[in-house]
């Protein structure tokens, strides 16, 4: 069973009935600028993030000054 084109039809039909035209494309401009902000985000440098601290350095310190 394959899903045809009337089908299709029918669901959007029903979706533009139920939401409204200004619904979806308000929708569908908050999923773009969502899409465009993650995208920034991953484009952004790697090297802006500060480095990690080693664990047990911190630990070791901790017990020297005891």
């Amino acid at each position: 069973m394959s899903i045809g084109i009337w089908q299709i039809a029918i669901v959007v039909i029903l979706v533009v009935l139920l939401f409204g035209r200004g619904k979806i494309s308000s929708l569908m401009g908050d999923v773009a600028k969502g899409i465009k902000s993650f995208k920034k985000g991953m484009a952004s440098d790697i090297t802006d993030e500060p480095e990690p601290k080693n664990i047990s350095e911190d630990n070791q310190d901790s017990k020297d000054k005891e």
